[in-house]
């Protein structure tokens, strides 16, 4: 597999941070699971990188694949960490729990890391019960939490969101997902009510103390929107300060930081205590509404260059 062997080389050169193979798509073709020939394709894939000494473990939402890959070959699997993605929505200590099982039934290495569900971010108390749980249960387990996916809060879309992309990844249907957001979805919704922006569960880079002693980790996603907007985002949240439009910081609102430039050096400084002791009744309360006027502005419309 010369692909993988060049992949091996490149990831030499990064000496350090722990590398995980994305496995992590919600489901795949139910064929996968017994198709001894595809599995052992993805087995010779893992062990050309483990030969290489570059790999670590592997980060997974569908348990079916995982448990598949353990009984292929349990000497590949016993060198690999299975580490639950954050889509498995880890948002209690009994869902760390319940997740932690499975993997020890198999032939994977336990997690060094699990990712806690973006939920939490704006749950503080809730987030402080499952850390102390997890530290007094799993104390070898750091805690992850994603900083800036930018989806809606507790987004109702997500599930079948991530499903029509699983189903697209098994190469049956072309991925709809963009079209069916913008005419169905969360980019109708927030189209329609940008104030819905605040609630999204995002850390800002200014709020980042506040997690300190809670979690060790902050995930940064948005890998596919290329290494400009990974740069900004990187050292904005190694800074803990950015001046600009809040959403040039986002994964998902990309589109929406085409339309509106919301200010992150005038939101205020109890942001974040606002958002996360708020009831979410957003009928009975101007807040975020107030918020958007005093710190948005439209953007002109631009057709994006696409020679570079």
């Amino acid at each position: 597999m010369p692909e993988f062997g060049d992949l091996a080389a490149a990831l030499a050169r990064l000496p350090g941070p722990k590398k995980y193979a994305l496995l992590n798509s919600r489901f795949h073709h139910p064929g996968l699971y017994t198709d001894k020939a595809a599995l052992h394709t993805i087995i010779r894939a893992l062990d050309t990188l483990l030969a290489a000494d570059v790999l670590h473990g592997i980060t997974i939402v569908d348990f079916y694949l995982l448990q598949a890959l353990s009984d292929t070959s349990p000497e590949t699997c016993s060198q690999l960490e299975a580490v639950p993605g954050v889509n498995c929505m880890l948002d209690s200590f009994a869902k760390v729990q319940g997740c932690l099982e499975a993997i020890a039934r198999t032939g994977f290495k336990p997690p060094t890391k699990i990712n806690l569900d973006r939920s939490l971010n704006r749950n503080l108390p809730e987030l402080a019960d499952v850390s102390q749980q997890c530290r007094r249960n799993f104390p070898e387990i750091r805690l992850t939490l994603l900083a800036n996916e930018g989806c809606l809060d507790r987004c109702p879309f997500k599930l079948t969101h991530d499903a029509q992309i699983a189903f697209a990844n098994t190469g049956l249907i072309a991925n709809q997902t963009h079209g069916a957001n913008q005419e169905l979805g969360c980019i109708r919704e927030l189209d329609a009510h940008p104030a819905e922006l605040f609630k999204s569960p995002f850390i800002r880079p200014e709020d980042l103390h506040y997690y300190e002693g809670m979690v060790e980790v902050i995930k940064l996603c948005g890998r596919t929107l290329g290494p400009t907007f990974l740069q900004r985002v990187v050292r904005s949240y190694a800074k803990r300060q950015y001046e600009g439009n809040l959403l040039d910081l986002m994964d998902t609102m990309e589109w929406l930081a085409k339309r509106l430039h919301v200010a992150n050096e005038k939101l205020p400084a109890d942001f974040l205590n606002k958002l996360s002791s708020c009831d979410k009744n957003c009928c009975a309360c101007p807040y975020c509404r107030e918020l958007l006027d005093k710190t948005a502005t439209s953007l002109p419309f631009q057709l994006e260059d696409l020679r570079r």
